[in-house]
C-alpha cells in the first residue's frame, strides 16, 4: 500500500483508517467518481475518529491480527462497510520488508469472518432461510496470497416444528388394560462421548464485537477468531 509505515514494520501500529484511505485513493472508479458503486464509503471516511454519532458513520471497523503467512509475525485483517451497499470488504495485509502488501481480498454480503489457524473463513447469507455459505481462503506460500480452498453450503436454523392435528373423539373409548411394560436394553453408551458424536464438544469460539478503528464502529459480531 502506497505511503502506509510502521514502526519497525510492526503491524500493529498500521492507521487502518489510514489504510482504506490508501485503497480508495488507488481505486477511484469504485470509490470517488461520480458513479463509483462506493461513494458513500469513502464519503464517511470524514467522520473516523469523531465523538458521538458522526464517529459512528466510520465504515472502518476494528482490524484483528494473527499470523496468517506462518512467517512469524501478525497479519492485519481489517474490515470496512462499502456504503451504501450491504455489502463488506474483507483485506488481508502483511510487511514484506518495509512494504505493506495486500494479500486477500473480498467483497460481499458478510455474516461474520473467522481466523482459524491460518485460515479466513468467511460466512456469507444463503437465498434460503436457516442456510449460509462459508468460504475458507488458505495462504499459499507459491502465490503468496490467500487462495480459496473450501466452499460449504450449511444450515444454520433449525426447522419450524409442525403441531399434529387430533381430531376429535367422537365417542368414549372404552376402557382398554394398561399392558405389562417389558424391560429394554439401556443405550446409553458407557464411557465418555467419543469425539464428533452427538453431545461432544467442539473447540469454543469467542465472537468479538467489531467497534470501528480509530474512533469508528461497525456492526457487532462482524469478526470472531476461533481459539486454537
Amino acid at each position: 500500500m502506497k505511503g502506509i509505515t510502521a514502526p519497525g514494520n510492526d503491524i500493529h501500529k498500521v492507521d487502518p483508517v489510514a489504510v482504506v484511505r490508501a485503497e480508495v485513493a488507488a481505486h477511484p472508479a469504485d470509490y470517488t467518481a461520480a458513479k463509483a458503486p462506493y461513494r458513500e464509503a469513502a464519503t464517511r471516511l470524514a467522520d473516523c475518529g469523531k465523538a458521538g454519532d458522526a464517529g459512528r458513520r466510520c465504515p472502518v471497523m476494528k482490524p484483528y491480527f494473527r499470523d496468517l503467512t506462518g512467517d512469524g509475525r501478525d497479519d492485519m485483517t481489517l474490515g470496512f462497510r462499502l456504503y451504501p451497499t450491504n455489502q463488506t470488504a474483507v483485506r488481508v495485509y502483511t510487511f514484506e520488508g518495509s512494504k505493506l502488501v495486500q494479500v486477500f481480498a473480498n467483497d460481499d454480503a458478510v455474516i461474520g469472518v473467522e481466523l482459524a489457524g491460518r485460515a479466513v473463513i468467511i460466512r456469507s447469507p444463503a437465498g434460503i432461510a436457516g442456510y449460509e455459505y462459508r468460504t475458507t481462503w488458505s495462504w499459499d506460500a507459491d502465490q503468496r496470497a490467500m487462495v480459496f480452498s473450501r466452499d460449504e453450503f450449511l444450515r444454520t436454523g433449525r426447522r419450524k416444528p409442525t403441531r399434529a392435528h387430533t381430531p376429535a373423539a367422537t365417542a368414549t373409548p372404552s376402557p382398554v388394560p394398561r399392558p405389562t411394560p417389558t424391560p429394554t436394553p439401556d443405550l446409553t453408551p458407557s464411557g465418555p462421548t467419543p469425539p464428533g458424536a452427538p453431545g461432544a464438544s467442539a473447540g469454543a469460539s469467542g465472537a468479538s464485537g467489531a467497534s470501528g478503528a480509530s474512533g469508528a464502529s461497525g456492526a457487532s459480531g462482524v469478526f470472531a477468531e476461533s481459539a486454537e
